[in-house]
Order: structure tokens, then C-alpha cells, then sequence
């Protein structure tokens, strides 16, 4: 058989020839009567797959199966690698393969032991160790290897590739060096930008170099790049686009230096990573005499077979028979499927269904925290279609929906806002049930239409990895009789691949169990059948001031007298910090039980930071501050032989403090009228402000003083989740206060009130909740506010996910709070008032207490002995000094330090 890398229909004597073809595959597949011996070689994403679609079809258990894996460890998830830095995922998170599955389905693999040869005569495969396995049926899942472009200089020390998680950690090990300041990426695409927010992770001064007039030139647009641009450059990586690399220049020991661009300019750099595409990884079928394509990929028909029958080829390796090597997961795990059903027997039966022809080559990924999603036609190449476009420069958002001339919804890019992917994706090829330029509305900008997956067609992909119907997930709930997302998930495997369908699953999973009269557990978790805002009102009501009496009381049955869970020990602990002074229990929440409840933060009230060590934040109203109070600190981080740094939140945050120093920092700061920022907690951070009208010639009210009252006075307010505002003084919006979660900007009539924005994970533009409101209307809505949210939002729930939850939407929210429509303000406004008048500083607190300042130390059994773990980083010449002598007279005692 000849290479085609089309794998066109053949006619005449080819035809003949597949027809053979054909047959000995049948012979192939009818040997299942016998033992057969099936090799996998290369142990990925694909290749976990195809082991589980053979499993799942009952090959394992009849049939010998052996898998040669080269990395050191079995398949993991690939697509979510830059979390082992942004979350902190260790390998083991990271695994695709359940625990026991290689023992209970009898799967020979074979780690860190690549296959480094292919026999086809004599059918075996031999292994780097030297093991040789015959086979029956052969299949390549050998996936891609980094493509590094022919540049002077690529072989330097400190160039790498971001393939592997032994690529992570050889990047992570050199970003770590005290010369490595400036780390760059070559390639702006997917890989590239994950790479980027890795070496931002790891605290380089970032920079991407993309070839491209734009980033992620394949997914999408011009418009879709320069938001994108715009956002990532806002979040502090500089982005060179249009321009190549030319040479890597090293040191006089070999290390990389810096980089020579094709536009004339150098780019000084310590650490390279090449990410300019991938390369289908096809040596070991070249070697043995497969047909490959002219540009890579072993040549496969539509069953996933190469030339010869015996053998397979699935994922980024193969040449699919429509001529294309796809790089994305859904379409490796579908010819993992065709292959695996080809393998048991079954392809006769599903006919040309069988067949893979294709895939979805939709994506939706965070990249450097910022959500890009693209789906279907997503350039317009369709002959007379249309786009509907909405776009925000400000804050990062663009969506484009491509409609057919006949309204079909063709495909869309998805920008800073792709909430409503998992709702899109599925309607492509149909016409949608409503407006297009209702779609195309990010939520919260005015939408008319909120749809949901209820509108979707039963036919409609909602997992495009596994290749999940409505229909499919609807009938493990009826047919099947699952009962919750992780049953369903485990029945279809719907949301185990990317991600991205999991929030649709949920709500498709709710709302066919409520259809089929089945009661939807909405409890808090296993210890609580009620949610967070019942289990808010319980508290109020009853006034309970403890955990164990709430568990006790109005626990599961099943839970009450046990210790409680990690999801509702500390949501309970918010629960009871905002209620305390209302219901007469305040508790310091380092006292007692509260301080079992709390997260590790809390703890210490201190920011826990990667290397172990803790981040002390005095709060800064208004970033308003003395050269008194500037002295003191940079004395105590001097002293104490802190990183210091000024945040986007107006205030000096210092890094590296043990945690036996934190309560001598803290004793200075305070003495020098210092408190608590609360940047640890659930709690408000800071009220940003522009200068406002006593310095800026635009402004027209004092925005600074606002800001300042406000931050007093909901300083110390816990909440579901944290709160972070702005005021600023003008129309300007230099403070950007419409991305916070309440923002309040100055006009000549008064103040304007924004509420439910959200400048993180996934950006939102705060919505208008009143304007031209006076000092106290400004301050009598934001405390309803502030209380109706904190009142019946759920666990860890953002106000911008709450107010687009929350039923009626921002509509309901503005009849409550400025119409009254409830008749709880004056309840609210009391709630609030009870906070104001019973706030105490937590770490004044805790100095004058012995009992608590106990807590403070590494080893309980050895309170003098630092963590030898815990090491100062010199970052960017702030050198760590020898700490000074300092002496805090605490509990009975003297401790020096």
C-alpha cells in the first residue's frame, strides 16, 4: 500500500488491494476465539483511552495487552500540565489512570521503557531495555514531539521545550537560580501562552514572541488577538507579535543571555522556551516501512489501520484519512474509540458509523488566567455568512458569533468571556431558539435571554472529549438511575476529559432529576442538607454561636457528633464571623473551635506562599499613608529581611516571614498604628482610589476620602468569598472600579454605584445598581448590598457569580436592596451596623492574648527551632539582610529573636 496522505476512495486494481486489505483486517479481528497478544506503544491521553475503550468492550479480559510507556510515570493530563504550577497539582492529581486500573483489567505496562523498534515480519516490538513482545495487533499512540526552530543558539543551556512534566520541573529548577530574572516564549499559541503563565507563575519578567500578527492566529481572529493582547499584557507579560527569533546568544559558560529578534531588536533573557508547535511523532512507523505523509503522521483509513492490518495509529502521531494530523484531545480519544471498536469485533455492525471522519475541533482553555474559547466556523470561511460581534476593550471581552445566511449558528471565538461556551458549542449546525445578538451578550452586559441547557436538542454534544450527547447524559439519569454529576460522569464519562462541559453537566443533570420527580440534594455538603444562606438564617435566627452546636443541631443525621468536613468547617467559620456581633457570640477566630474551622490562612492570619513562608499585608486605606508610617515599613522588612512589594490594591504587601516572626512584625506595625489588611480572609481587601479632585484637574469629587471611609468601614467583614472595591473621582475610571465586586465612580450629580464585577479568574463588567446618589444613599445601598449578598450567596461564591445566579438577577437584586421589596433593608442596615460597632483589629488582638500568640512556632514540641525548609529567594537585588535583634514581650515571658 502506498503512502496517500489523503486516503482517497480508491477505485480499480487499489480498490482490490484495499479489498484484501480489508479482509486480512477481518482475519485480524477474527482471531478473538484465541488469546491475542495487543501492543500499545506510547501511554498518553489517547493511549489511556484506547485501554479503557478496550476494557470497556471486554478485550482485556480475553486478550493479553502490553503498553509501552516512555516517560517515568503512567498517562496524565496533558491539557491541564501549567496547574502543576497555577494550582499547585502535584503528578499524582494530574493522573489520567484510576487507581488498580492496570491490575484489574491485567495491563502489562512497562514505565520510563519506550519502544525503540518495530519487526512487522516477525511481529514484535523490542523496548529500549531490550524486551521484545510479539504481537498480533499493534497500535502507535506515539503522539508529538515540540517542533524548535532551526535558530542559532537553540541547543544553549536554559532553552527548553513544555512538553512534559519533566520538562515543568527542569524549567522550574532553572527559573530558580538568582540569575534568572527574564524568562521568554517562542510562540504565542496555546502551549505558548500556557508556558508564559507558567515562568509568570514562577516570578520571571515574562515575554512571548509570536511569529504571527497575533496571538493564537489558529483559533482566532484579529479582533479575538488583540483582546486577548491587550489582557495578557495588562496582567504583566510583554507580547512581540510580527516578529521571529532569530539567534540565542549565550554567556561565556554557555547560558542563555539573550535573544536576537528578526525586527533588529534584543531581548534580554536568562531562560528560553521554545512552544512553536508540534511535529507529529511517526520515527519508529518511518522505520519499519509505514507510508507517512509528505508533512508527518502516519497514514491511517477511516478505522484508524495504517497500510498494514495488523497495525493502528490514534492521536497526534496519525494522518486521519481527511488528510489531518489533529493535535487536540476529543479527536484522539474518538480514533482511540474506532480503533478499540475494530479491535473487539465491532465495525461491521456500526458500518461506515464506525468510521472515524473527523472530529470537533473546538477548544476552551484558561490561559494565563484569562478564558479563550473557540468552536466551530470560527474564521467565517462559510460562503455568505455573517458575524454578530460584541466587544469590550476594557475589559478584555470580545465574542463573535459566525451566522449562516439562514440563521444556523456556524461557529464563534470566545474572548475574556466564555461562560457561555458549554451552551454554544452544542447549538453549531442548528438555528437557535433565540436572536443571535442575544447570544452574542456576555451576562451581566444586558442579555435579555438568559438560555440554558434545557434549550439545547437531544443530539447536541455537550462533552466533545468523549463525544457526550444531551441525549446520552439524560438517559444515565432515567435509564441508569444515577442520581448525582459524579455518577453520570462515571456512566458516560462526560466532563472527565477537558472540563469545559462541567457546569452545563450539572445543570443537565439537576434538571433531569427534578423532571423525573427526584429531590436534588442542593445541601451544603455531607454534613449539611441545607445550603450556605439556610444555614446563614439558622444561625441568625437561633443566635447559635458555635459549630458543634449547628452540627449537632441541624446536621445530617448521619454526621451530627462527628468532626465535620473541610467544605463546611469553614464556610460555617465565615458564617459565624459575620454574624458575631449581631448575635452577641463574638469569638476572636483564632479562639477555641473557631480556630479548627478556619482555612490556613486564618490560622495565622497570614497569606501562606509557596515556598512556606507567609506574606504580612498591613491594611492602607485609600493607599493614603505617612513617611512615618512608610519608615516603619520598610525598617521592619529590612529587619526582618522582607521582600517588599506595591500591589494593584494600593497598599505594601512583604514576603518571607516565618512563622515564628510573625507576631514581632506585627507588634512593630501596630505600635506604629498599623492593622490587620485581611488579606488571608474571606473578607474585604481594599477600596482602590484614583487621587481625586484635591490633586486631578478631571476630578470631580474626593474620591480618596470615600474610599477611605469605605475601607473603615467594612474592614473585617467576612464573606463568602473575598470582596475587593474601588472609587474613583471622575468618568476617567482610573481607579477601574467597574471590575470590582462594588464600585462607586464620581459624576457631578453624585456618586454612580456598580456592583457584581470581577477582574480575576473570569473577568465581569459590574453592572449599574443606582446613580447620583449622596454620600449617605451611596453608603446605606452599598450596606444592603454588602449584607444581601452576604447573606444568601453560597460557599466561595463571588458576587459576580452570585448576582448572575441569583434568581431575577441583578433586577431582584435592585428591587431588594434600593426598592426594598422584601422588607428586610432595615434588617440589613442593622447587620451591618452591628459589624461597624463591634470591629477589633485581629492582630491587636492577638498580641495581647499568650494563649493565642502559643500558635506561632514551626514544631509545637520544639517552639525555639525555625523550619529549615522555609529559605529566602532574592528576587530582582532585594537582598535578604541579617535579621536585628528584636525582643516582643508576650504571655509571661520575653522571646527574642
Amino acid at each position: 500500500m502506498a503512502a496517500n496522505p489523503g486516503m482517497a476512495a480508491p477505485t480499480g486494481t487499489e480498490a482490490e488491494a484495499g479489498t484484501e486489505a480489508e479482509a486480512e483486517a477481518e482475519a485480524v479481528a477474527g482471531a478473538a476465539s484465541a488469546r491475542r497478544t495487543i501492543v500499545l506503544v506510547g501511554h498518553g491521553m489517547v493511549g489511556q483511552h484506547f485501554l479503557e475503550a478496550l476494557a470497556d468492550r471486554g478485550v482485556t479480559a480475553r486478550d493479553r495487552v502490553v503498553v509501552f510507556c516512555e516517560e517515568p510515570r503512567p498517562a496524565y493530563d496533558r491539557v491541564h500540565l501549567t496547574s502543576y504550577f497555577s494550582e499547585g497539582r502535584t503528578p499524582e492529581q494530574l493522573s489520567m489512570v484510576e487507581d488498580g486500573f492496570m491490575a484489574r483489567h491485567g495491563v502489562e505496562l512497562h514505565v520510563g521503557d519506550p519502544a525503540v523498534a518495530v519487526d512487522r515480519d516477525a511481529r514484535t516490538v523490542t523496548a529500549r531495555s531490550g524486551l521484545t513482545v510479539g504481537y498480533d495487533t499493534l497500535v502507535l499512540a506515539t503522539g508529538s514531539y515540540p517542533f524548535v526552530p532551526p535558530v542559532d543558539g537553540k541547543d544553549a543551556e536554559g532553552c527548553f521545550v513544555y512538553r512534559t512534566i519533566e520538562d515543568l520541573l527542569a524549567i522550574e529548577a532553572y527559573a530558580r537560580r538568582p540569575e534568572t530574572v527574564t524568562g521568554a516564549v517562542v510562540g504565542g499559541g496555546l502551549l505558548g501562552l500556557e508556558a508564559a503563565g507558567a515562568l509568570k507563575g514562577l516570578g520571571l519578567d515574562t515575554h512571548v514572541v509570536e511569529f504571527a500578527p497575533r496571538l493564537m492566529p489558529v483559533q482566532v481572529d484579529d479582533g479575538g488577538g488583540e483582546a486577548l493582547r491587550r489582557t495578557v499584557e495588562g496582567l504583566g507579560v510583554t507580547v512581540h507579535t510580527g516578529v521571529g527569533t532569530q539567534r540565542i546568544d549565550s554567556d561565556t559558560a554557555g547560558r542563555v543571555s539573550s535573544m536576537a529578534l528578526s525586527d533588529g531588536s534584543a531581548l534580554g533573557a536568562q531562560l528560553v522556551v521554545f512552544s512553536a508547535g508540534v511535529r507529529p511523532r511517526d520515527d519508529l512507523a518511518r522505520a519499519c516501512g509505514l507510508p507517512v505523509g509528505e508533512r508527518g503522521g502516519i497514514v491511517v483509513d477511516g478505522r484508524c489501520r495504517t497500510a498494514d492490518a495488523a497495525v493502528f495509529a490514534i492521536g497526534e502521531c496519525a494522518l486521519a484519512a481527511d488528510g489531518r494530523v489533529y493535535g487536540l484531545v476529543a479527536p484522539g480519544n474518538e480514533m482511540a474509540e474506532t480503533a478499540a471498536r475494530t479491535i473487539a469485533g465491532g465495525a461491521d455492525s456500526e458500518g461506515e458509523q464506525g468510521a472515524f471522519t473527523g472530529a470537533d475541533l473546538s477548544t476552551k482553555l484558561k490561559l494565563l488566567g484569562v478564558d479563550v474559547a473557540s468552536f466551530g466556523d470560527a474564521h467565517g470561511a462559510a460562503d455568505g455568512c455573517l458575524d454578530v460581534l460584541y466587544s469590550d476593550s476594557r475589559s478584555g471581552v470580545y465574542r463573535k458569533l459566525v451566522m449562516g445566511a439562514d440563521g444556523t449558528l456556524l461557529g464563534g471565538i470566545l474572548v475574556g468571556d466564555a461562560e457561555s461556551y458549554g451552551i454554544l458549542r452544542p447549538l453549531t449546525g442548528s438555528v437557535p431558539p433565540v436572536a443571535a445578538e442575544h447570544l452574542v451578550l456576555p451576562a451581566g452586559a444586558g442579555a435579555p435571554v438568559q438560555m440554558g441547557p434545557g434549550a439545547l436538542p437531544d443530539e447536541a454534544v455537550i462533552c466533545s472529549c468523549h463525544n457526550v450527547t444531551k441525549g446520552r447524559i439524560r438517559g444515565a439519569v432515567t435509564e441508569h438511575s444515577c442520581t448525582s454529576v459524579p455518577e453520570v460522569k462515571k456512566c458516560t464519562k462526560a466532563g472527565t476529559g477537558c472540563g469545559s462541559c462541567e457546569k452545563v453537566l450539572g445543570r443537565l443533570v439537576d434538571a433531569e432529576l427534578e423532571a423525573n420527580g427526584v429531590a436534588v440534594d442542593k445541601g451544603l455538603c455531607r454534613c449539611f442538607a441545607h445550603t450556605r444562606a439556610e444555614l446563614y438564617e439558622i444561625v441568625l435566627a437561633l443566635r447559635i454561636g458555635s459549630y458543634r452546636e449547628l452540627l449537632d443541631g441541624h446536621g445530617r443525621e448521619d454526621a451530627r457528633g462527628g468532626e465535620g468536613c473541610e467544605v463546611c468547617k469553614p464556610a460555617v467559620a465565615s458564617i459565624l464571623a459575620s454574624l458575631a456581633t449581631a448575635i452577641g457570640a463574638s469569638v476572636h477566630v483564632l479562639d477555641g473551635e473557631q480556630a479548627a474551622l478556619q482555612d490556613t490562612n486564618d490560622r495565622f492570619l497570614a497569606n501562606m506562599q509557596k515556598n512556606g513562608s507567609y506574606s504580612v499585608v498591613p491594611r492602607i486605606p485609600g493607599g493614603e499613608i505617612t513617611p512615618e508610617k512608610l519608615i516603619v515599613i520598610g525598617e521592619v522588612a529590612r529587619d526582618f529581611g522582607l521582600y517588599t512589594k506595591i500591589t494593584g490594591g494600593q497598599r505594601i504587601d512583604l514576603f518571607g516571614a516565618r512563622v515564628e516572626q510573625l507576631p514581632l512584625i506585627w507588634s512593630r506595625l501596630v505600635d506604629a498604628g498599623f492593622e490587620s489588611g485581611h488579606a488571608y480572609g474571606k473578607a474585604l481587601r481594599t477600596v482602590k482610589s484614583c487621587v481625586g479632585q484635591t490633586w486631578c484637574r478631571f476630578g470631580v469629587r474626593d474620591s480618596v476620602r470615600m474610599a477611605i471611609d469605605l475601607e473603615l468601614r467594612y474592614r473585617g467583614l467576612r464573606a463568602p468569598h473575598k470582596l475587593k472595591s474601588a472609587v474613583s473621582g471622575c468618568a476617567r475610571e482610573c481607579a477601574e472600579a467597574q471590575s470590582k465586586d462594588f464600585g462607586v465612580i464620581a459624576t457631578a450629580s453624585g456618586w454612580n454605584l456598580y456592583v457584581g464585577g470581577n477582574g480575576g479568574a473570569t473577568p465581569r463588567h459590574a453592572d449599574l445598581l443606582a446613580k447620583d446618589l449622596s454620600d449617605a444613599e451611596l453608603v446605606r445601598l452599598i450596606d444592603r448590598f454588602l449584607m444581601f449578598y452576604v447573606r444568601t450567596a453560597d460557599r466561595l461564591e463571588r458576587t459576580s457569580v452570585w448576582l448572575e445566579r441569583i434568581e431575577g438577577g441583578l433586577d431582584h437584586v435592585r428591587d431588594v436592596v434600593v426598592r426594598d421589596s422584601l422588607g428586610i433593608c432595615d434588617s440589613l442596615e442593622e447587620l451591618m451596623a452591628a459589624h461597624v460597632a463591634g470591629y477589633r483589629d485581629e492582630w491587636a488582638d492577638t498580641l495581647d492574648d499568650p494563649e493565642r500568640l502559643r500558635r506561632f512556632v514551626s514544631f509545637v514540641n520544639a517552639p525555639d527551632v525555625p523550619d529549615p525548609t522555609v529559605r529566602f529567594v532574592p528576587e530582582r537585588g532585594q537582598i535578604k539582610p541579617e535579621p536585628a535583634a528584636t525582643t516582643l514581650v508576650a504571655l509571661s515571658e520575653t522571646v527574642t529573636v
